[in-house]
């Protein structure tokens, strides 16, 4: 029987801070106690201890497949080092936001959803991975074929979570046509002749089938038992249509009336950590600060910085007074897990699974850092 015992730490249950130790077990917790602790333990001299965090939505991975424009990294080298800075950040449930949509024109990136998933499902297969990887697609609902690429993915992978996604002039993340020009001229690079061509492409197809490809989609998730989440809500309408097919997560909403809206229709508000810490949106749009502060800021993700997640999980309580430590590590942990179906992770629990980190922080005050010391996966140290 394979046990570890975790001692002098402050661990950070759903609730309370609290001075103890952990017994891990055939990869399980086994026991939390307060008293003596038993021989042999691994001393975390007063470090937190945390539940492994749980990732929903990062696309980073695309950075490490194209680390430079036009350049196409090995794919199997790509996910071992996107996978070793996963782990690195405190993350042992990654959920890998691959994207059905080449969008080569604009951004420089096709999808590569296949090439990437299958390269994680061999890495895992053969134990090179750290953190435990599920396949979470990013379906732009107004792309032709969009709706046969995901069907043609979820014959070959198990996905746990679709994304309805729009990035169509004038829709939902980009409101107006000149914030969309404006975004994507000084991602790309590309002239105004290049970009009215791309715009007017978008017009036309999000007309012609953004509609029926999103029911399409919530029909097929539906079927499979997928969850679902609604990408950049913005207005009333977007909230109703997300609530009529039973969206389980809003990603990202772009203002404070659409983020109100979905939480209190039971729809869990999913904001970007590098929101947070940074102090704002980097496209102007709502700050994750003010969502929380109205107490409708249900999850956050690293997005495209896999450390910001601990990061945000203790600056979040330095920022707003009324949300405790315990409640900033939920929004990492314990909700995300929920929201995804995960019922057996995201708590320092008797019975759940052993997927722990251990925590440092350096500094005081607003100076502060959270430094990942150790993370164990199914009580297996992984980093």
């Amino acid at each position: 029987m394979t046990e570890t015992v975790l001692a002098n730490a402050r661990l950070v249950l759903a609730d309370e801070v609290r001075a103890g130790h952990v017994v891990l077990r055939e990869g399980r917790i086994a026991e939390i106690g307060t008293g003596a602790v038993p021989s042999g333990a691994l001393d975390l001299q007063g470090d937190y201890l945390l539940p492994g965090l749980v990732e929903l939505h990062t696309d980073h991975v695309e950075g490490h497949l194209f680390p430079r424009p036009r350049v196409r990294w090995n794919p199997f080298a790509a996910v071992i080092a996107y996978d070793a800075q996963i782990a690195a950040s405190g993350i042992t449930t990654v959920f890998d936001s691959l994207r059905v949509w080449p969008d080569r024109k604009a951004v420089g990136v096709d999808g590569d959803a296949a090439l990437i998933a299958s390269t994680v499902g061999q890495a895992a297969k053969a134990g090179l991975l750290r953190a435990e990887h599920h396949v979470h697609l990013r379906c732009e609902v107004a792309a032709d074929g969009v709706v046969e690429d995901t069907e043609d993915l979820l014959e070959d992978f198990e996905v746990r979570l679709i994304s309805l996604m729009d990035h169509t002039p004038g829709q939902r993340q980009f409101l107006s046509e000149e914030h969309f020009r404006s975004y994507y001229k000084k991602k790309s690079g590309i002239t105004d002749d290049e970009m009215d061509i791309i715009v007017t492409e978008r017009l036309r197809a999000h007309e012609m089938h953004a509609r029926s490809n999103r029911a399409r989609l919530v029909a097929t998730a539906r079927q499979r038992g997928i969850v679902l989440a609604s990408h950049d809500d913005a207005t009333d309408a977007h909230v109703s249509e997300a609530v009529g097919d039973g969206v389980a997560i809003a990603e990202f909403p772009t203002t404070e009336r659409a983020a109100a809206s979905s939480h209190a229709a039971g729809i869990r508000v999913l904001m970007g950590a590098p929101n947070l810490v940074r102090g704002g949106s980097h496209t102007g749009n709502v700050a994750a600060e003010s969502l929380a502060r109205q107490g409708v800021l249900d999850i956050l993700s690293s997005d495209y910085v896999p450390g910001s997640l601990l990061f945000a999980a203790f600056d979040l309580p330095r920022r707003v007074e009324t949300i405790s430590l315990p409640a900033a590590v939920r929004t990492v942990t314990a909700n995300p897990a929920a929201a995804a179906g995960l019922a057996d992770r995201g708590r320092i629990a008797e019975g759940l699974r052993s997927d722990l980190v251990r925590v440092a922080v350096a500094g005081e005050g607003e100076a502060a850092v959270p430094v990942v010391r150790a993370v164990w996966r199914q009580g297996e140290r992984v980093s």
